[in-house]
């Protein structure tokens, strides 16, 4: 059963209060085109169950985490996008404008803004791969 937040605009789109295009849907994440493209696709893998961030995942939510990111290969599959040229990741708190978790899927990289690029730049202080919050759930299994 998913969890809400009031006022969370992601939210407001997977309880069909607020408008999104809507690319993918199952029981547990939609994927919605993104407002503001950082290339010619641009999608937000979004958690149903209300989570601030990856930062704030915890160790029971790794099953969830790993739909979020085999969904990345079923939404290039269904757009076609080669994932030689997708970026994937998730904005690193305080660096975060809608605090529900997403995944962005951008593609293709070649043809992002040189500040897009830079918004989106991997494993930086604002945006990380989805590595590095896999990592992340070693350390929280072994404390």
């Amino acid at each position: 059963m998913a969890t809400y937040q009031d006022g969370c605009t992601f939210c407001k789109i997977i309880k069909s209060e607020s408008p999104a295009e809507k690319i993918y849907e199952d029981d547990d994440l939609i994927c919605i085109k993104d407002i503001s493209p950082a290339s010619d696709h641009h999608y937000l893998i979004i958690s149903k169950n209300h989570i601030a961030n990856a930062k704030e995942l915890k160790a029971e939510d790794e099953p969830l985490y790993d739909k979020i990111v085999d969904t990345v290969e079923v939404i290039a599959a269904q757009q076609g996008l080669d994932l030689a040229s997708t970026r994937t990741g998730f904005h690193w708190p305080p660096f975060t404008t809608i605090s529900h978790l997403h995944l962005h899927v951008i593609y293709p990289v070649e043809n992002m803004s040189y500040l897009k690029r830079q918004m989106f730049r991997v494993n930086s202080f604002w945006f990380v791969s989805t590595d590095y919050v896999k990592f992340r759930f070693k350390t929280l299994s072994s404390s």
